[in-house]
């Protein structure tokens, strides 16, 4: 059965205490997913997510860390992630200091390795989760080839992001095939086209303002879902997470439209 999750940065302005956190997962629950990705949460402690996400029936699949809290106390981490019963862990980003050149990309993939290698020791998986930024060229392969061409596919898996692949020119589905073997989690999200504002000043080409790009629910935007997803059971994606960093309503509508949507799709 395909596993499907709410990633929860969707919902961070609701997940900042205990008591929100609480009543967060039981809606999450109410919605209809059964498992969620940690990520931003504020100061609760580690045994009260695990309780909170039990009692509530949901099953912790994947987490998102920083490299920072990876490198000065990785012991923490896997505690915590055996705590939880969580095998998988990402970064949501590299950090700025290497995104400047090749050489920082180069950099960061050397981390990146020591950091996996560290935690494949213990049983848990390490993965990497695009933007769009690495997909700057550098001679004729992006920083995101990059990344995964200088680590080994044991220690660094990815964890790619549909729209943030699509926002870098890139193809989500070639990439997607291209992690064969070496993605336990995706991120989907779906990118639509917002219409302009209705009182829109001309712009340079003596028209209203073109437009804008924006993240939609899966299914709601223009991306090949069909063709994304068919990719993802090739390769064998074990979770599905659901993610929208940003929402044209209720997050919590967002990702119930999205599970709905999904499961229309053949998902459950």
């Amino acid at each position: 059965m395909t596993q499907l999750a709410a990633q929860l940065f969707t919902i961070r302005d609701f997940t900042k205490t205990q008591d929100d956190f609480a009543a967060s997962m039981a809606k999450i629950r109410a919605i209809g997913y059964r498992a969620v990705q940690i990520s931003t949460l504020g100061d609760i402690p580690d045994a009260a997510v695990k309780r909170i996400c039990d009692d509530n029936g949901l099953t912790i699949c994947n987490t998102h860390a920083s490299v920072e809290h990876l490198q000065s106390d990785p012991d923490a981490v896997i505690e915590q992630h055996r705590l939880w019963n969580c095998r998988h862990v990402a970064i949501g980003g590299m950090p700025h200091q290497y995104r400047d050149s090749e050489a920082g990309f180069r950099r960061f993939a050397e981390i990146a390795n020591k950091i996996g290698e560290t935690l494949a020791a213990a049983g848990l998986s390490f993965s990497y989760h695009n933007h769009s930024f690495e997909f700057i060229k550098f001679g004729v392969k992006s920083g995101l080839a990059l990344i995964f061409d200088e680590t080994d596919p044991r220690y660094v898996q990815a964890e790619l992001d549909t729209y943030w692949i699509q926002h870098g020119g890139a193809d989500p589905i070639a990439w997607i095939e291209r992690m064969n073997g070496r993605m336990p989690v995706i991120h989907l999200k779906d990118m639509v086209m917002l219409p302009p504002p209705s009182k829109s000043p001309p712009n340079e080409l003596g028209g209203d303002l073109r437009p804008q790009q924006a993240m939609a629910e899966v299914g709601e935007g223009n991306m090949n879902f069909a063709g994304i997803l068919d990719a993802c059971k090739r390769i064998g994606v074990e979770w599905y997470a659901v993610e929208q960093d940003i929402c044209q309503r209720d997050p919590f509508e967002s990702l119930a439209i999205s599970l709905r949507n999904l499961r229309a799709m053949g998902l459950s």
